[in-house]
C-alpha cells in the first residue's frame, strides 16, 4: 500500500455528492481542489477534521481552491454527515470503494479510508499528499499553507487560477 504522490495523475472521482449534485473532478476550475479522505462519517476524529475544514472553507475559497471528502460510508450517511457538520463544501460517498481504490487510501483489513489529503491541480496531477492518521491539526495546517503557498506562486507568476476572477 503506497497511496498516491506528488506527479502522478490523479484519477477520476465521478460521483453524486452530499449536496445532490454530481461532481467530476477533471470539471473543477480554480487554483486546485483538495480531495480529504477520512475513514468513517460520526466518528471523533472524522468530525473533528471536517469541521476544522469546515472552519477554513472560505480560506480556502479565496485562495481558489475547491474542497471535497469522501469515505467508504453510504449516500443517506454522508447527507447525515454533512448536514450534522453543516459542511458547506459536497462530502462524496464510496460505499463501493471505487474511489478509495483508485486511489490506494484503503486500509487492507478494516476497509476504510485512511486519513489522506490529495491536492489535485486543473490538469489532474497530484500537487501534494497529506498524511497524518492522529494529528488531525497538523493534516489541516499542511494542508492550508500548500494551497497558500500555491495562490502566492499563481500570483507571482501573474498567472490567475483556472476559473478564478
Amino acid at each position: 500500500m503506497s497511496g498516491p504522490s506528488p506527479g502522478q495523475r490523479a484519477p477520476e472521482i465521478d460521483a453524486i455528492a452530499s449536496n445532490g449534485r454530481r461532481f467530476v473532478l477533471s470539471q473543477q476550475e480554480g487554483l486546485c481542489t483538495v480531495v480529504y479522505f477520512f475513514p468513517k462519517a460520526f466518528t471523533p476524529g472524522c468530525t473533528a477534521e471536517t469541521k476544522m475544514f469546515r472552519d477554513n472553507y472560505v480560506e480556502l475559497l479565496l485562495a481558489g481552491a475547491n474542497l471535497i471528502g469522501i469515505s467508504t460510508d453510504d449516500e443517506k450517511t454522508q447527507c447525515d454527515f454533512a448536514g450534522s457538520t453543516r459542511a458547506p463544501f459536497p462530502i462524496l460517498p464510496d460505499a463501493d470503494h471505487k474511489i478509495c481504490r483508485s486511489y490506494d487510501v484503503l486500509w487492507p483489513v478494516m476497509n476504510v479510508a485512511r486519513r489522506i489529503t490529495v491536492i489535485v491541480r486543473p490538469d489532474m496531477i497530484i500537487d501534494a499528499v497529506f498524511h497524518h492518521e492522529v494529528q488531525i491539526s497538523r493534516h489541516r495546517d499542511d494542508v492550508l499553507r500548500h494551497v497558500n503557498q500555491m495562490f502566492k506562486r499563481s500570483r507571482a507568476s501573474g498567472d490567475a487560477p483556472l476559473g478564478y476572477r
